[in-house]
């Protein structure tokens, strides 16, 4: 059984958090980033809702509080100047015609209007009209969640798995203020047990890769005692 034992004081970093600078409100708590070999948080990723900017990785430094909504240690000039949370990679390679190798190749993805440009709404021999886009467009824009090295990153909805069988998914974590060490994970509403808030220790996470694998069963959750949160 895991050692359920839990620090006087805790903070709650729960997904959707409205997050604010010293002047205004800079967006809310989409993602995590965590240190696996040590299980500390590192950086908080901050998004505008409904993705009207692009996001920032705030070092977990800079929160001042997270009492509810989370409070930054810094102005929003200062906000939009950290490091982007998600950056634009470019996929090699394209049909060869172009007279490069593919590994020669990058290119930003257009896609050209007029007659002929030949893609079809639909499966060939339908009887569908062509919408004028190209379907050889070359080589493909990526954006992919930016991650320090050696780092990974949690999000809301992510699955939790106990040793026999999926029993939920992921709301929140919880760290002690003083290290920034992860002490529990939240897990969401709708979770087996109802409304039923239920905190699993860290001390029982095996990885959080790919899900948060526990190395409990569903029982063993079940019957943890509840975590006292406090900010």
């Amino acid at each position: 059984m895991a050692d359920t034992t839990q620090p006087a004081m805790t903070t709650q970093f729960t997904m959707g958090s409205e997050t604010s600078c010293s002047d205004g409100p800079c967006g809310e708590l989409r993602r995590v980033v965590v240190d696996p070999i040590g299980r500390v948080v590192t950086h908080l990723v901050v998004e505008a809702p409904y993705g009207r900017t692009t996001g920032r990785l705030v070092l977990v430094g800079l929160v001042e509080s997270a009492a509810g909504a989370i409070r930054l240690r810094c102005n929003l000039a200062e906000f939009e100047k950290l490091e982007y949370a998600e950056e634009t990679q470019f996929l090699q390679g394209a049909s060869g015609k172009w007279g490069y190798d593919q590994e020669h190749m990058l290119s930003w993805p257009r896609y050209p209007l007029g007659p002929g440009a030949g893609m079809t709404v639909g499966t060939p021999g339908n009887g569908m009209v062509g919408l004028g886009l190209s379907t050889d467009l070359g080589p493909q824009e990526v954006i992919r969640d930016r991650v320090p090295a050696g780092e990974v990153e949690v999000r809301r909805g992510e699955h939790v798995h106990a040793t026999d069988g999926d029993i939920g998914r992921v709301r929140g974590l919880v760290v002690n203020p003083d290290d920034d060490h992860v002490t529990h994970v939240l897990l969401d509403e709708g979770h087996l047990w109802g409304q039923k808030q239920v905190a699993i220790p860290i001390s029982a996470v095996q990885g959080v890769e790919h899900g948060v694998r526990l190395d409990l069963s569903k029982d063993e959750v079940r019957d943890l005692p509840p975590v006292d949160v406090r900010a």
